[in-house]
């Protein structure tokens, strides 16, 4: 562990999730791995694909037959057909609204305008550093509303010059 490095491999964010320093994480890490390794094979996750989970070709086959919806999922991958369908119904459903409000003409300046009028501040207080309750307020409405309504990544709201306002966003965020 950690001679080699591979591209694709997000090793800090995976340590990140065992422990606060390296060395701790690794060890944790480790101890996850051997705990895992005890547990032997488990036939639910060893070998096949979805036609294997799903009982072989015999079985899709009469589900075809029956008339049954594909099956959209893999308990081992990602989770069972419902499971999935209700992913996708709901990233449809935040989509449609995404593209809702911009077919509307709503943007970034649509909100920054909307969240002025509000509270009455002028633009430039809106993104200032000021600590005033009014202006916070307004900042945490302003990426609040940029985020869930639009689906504004919230980095991409720093990446547009709202770094500082974006990192205090994400410390502290509306109530």
């Amino acid at each position: 562990m950690g001679k080699r490095a591979c591209e694709w491999m997000d090793t800090k964010y995976v340590l990140s999730c065992f422990a606060k320093t390296v060395s701790k994480a690794r060890s944790q890490y480790n101890s996850y791995v051997k705990e895992g390794v005890e547990l032997g094979r488990r036939p639910e996750l060893v070998g096949g694909g979805l036609i294997r989970s799903l009982g072989g070709w015999e079985a899709v086959k009469k589900m075809r037959i029956d008339g049954q919806e594909r099956v959209k999922g893999n308990q081992r991958i990602l989770g069972d057909s419902g499971f999935v369908c209700d992913v996708l119904k709901e990233a449809d459903e935040k989509f449609e609204r995404y593209y809702e409000m911009k077919r509307l003409g709503y943007d970034l300046d649509t909100i920054e305008d909307r969240v002025c009028e509000i509270y009455k501040i002028d633009k430039e207080d809106l993104f200032s550093r000021s600590r005033q309750k009014v202006k916070s307020d307004a900042r945490a409405l302003f990426c609040f509303w940029a985020h869930r309504k639009l689906g504004w990544v919230v980095g991409w709201l720093g990446w547009h010059g709202l770094h500082w306002v974006v990192g205090w966003w994400v410390g502290v965020g509306p109530s």
